[in-house]
């Protein structure tokens, strides 16, 4: 079932971002009128706004009004050095948009609360699900679950969807994360890369995969749930190194930095999406040969 969406003002926290600026594309295409906040500053429908100052998200949402909302604010990189970040921006400042509504008395038709596939933790299964009990390894999914575990007090009065994005990557990706960084070594053809933990699987999925869910979560009837954004389509991540040998015509050399290998990393990271795709239908996307082709060629 699906929301009247004729009025389609959506607004995002934290446009300028990776995701912000797929996002904002995409769904502007589809035909939505698009605003968004930075914590960098305004321009046009982007309004500056830092998410742990209630005065901030006031200004912006009475002068807005939006029919929707996603939270993508906050810190995403997990070896962000302040600890006390996390918290401060992914838990507090989440938190604070949602006072805020209550405040104003607005109700958007729907708001996507962006969480995190890290909040599982070392589960010791091979495919992860929303009936399992989070146990997160680190401040980044901590920070996330603490989000999830108070937004959950607003499901009587707001139409929030909780969303766990599995991995997922793209163009302009930042270059700390790991595909852009494989894919920046063979771009400028590196004879050898420093890498970590490599005995892991994950999730690859495209970015454009996760904005179409984000849509159809955004048009669903659905509230008061939590989803994975997942597709159950793990990758090793050697199998990565192979494909990139193979397009890029030459054999990299992998060699384990010890200062990039963390403690407590998650082993497999791959979700469920049967709960998902039982809420909005299926969604397809493409092999992630091609997502790695776009990238080394964009």
């Amino acid at each position: 079932m699906r929301l009247d969406t004729a009025s389609k003002r959506v607004l995002i926290f934290g446009i300028d971002g990776f995701t912000g600026n797929h996002l904002s594309a995409y769904l502007q295409n589809a035909g939505y009128d698009v605003y968004g906040t930075s914590y960098s500053g305004t321009s046009g429908k982007t309004f500056k706004v830092d998410i742990t100052y209630k005065a901030d998200i006031d200004t912006v949402l009475k002068e807005v009004v939006p029919d929707f909302i996603i939270v993508l604010s906050g810190i995403s990189f997990p070896a962000h050095g302040h600890n006390e970040d996390f918290y401060a921006i992914n838990t507090i400042g989440a938190i604070n948009i949602l006072d805020v509504l209550i405040h104003l008395n607005q109700n958007p038709k729907k708001i996507i609360m962006a969480s995190s596939a890290t909040v599982y933790g070392n589960q010791g299964v091979e495919v992860l699900d929303e009936t399992l009990c989070p146990k997160p390894t680190n401040h980044y999914g901590a920070s996330k679950y603490a989000m999830e575990s108070l937004s959950r007090n607003y499901f009587e009065k707001l139409n929030i969807i909780i969303a766990r994005p599995f991995n997922y990557t793209g163009i302009n990706q930042e270059n700390n994360f790991l595909i852009p960084k494989i894919i920046k070594h063979f771009k400028e053809m590196k004879q050898t890369i420093e890498l970590g933990n490599i005995d892991v699987s994950r999730e690859f999925n495209d970015v454009g995969y996760v904005c179409e869910i984000y849509k159809k979560l955004l048009e669903s009837s659905v509230s008061s749930e939590v989803v994975n954004l997942s597709a159950n389509r793990g990758i090793k991540l050697l199998d990565v190194i192979d494909m990139m040998n193979e397009m890029a015509g030459y054999k990299i050399e992998v060699k384990i930095n010890p200062d990039f290998v963390r403690e407590g990393e998650i082993k497999t990271l791959t979700g469920s999406c049967e709960k998902l795709f039982g809420l909005i239908g299926e969604v397809e996307q493409k092999e992630f040969k091609e997502t790695l082709r776009d990238m080394l060629e964009a």
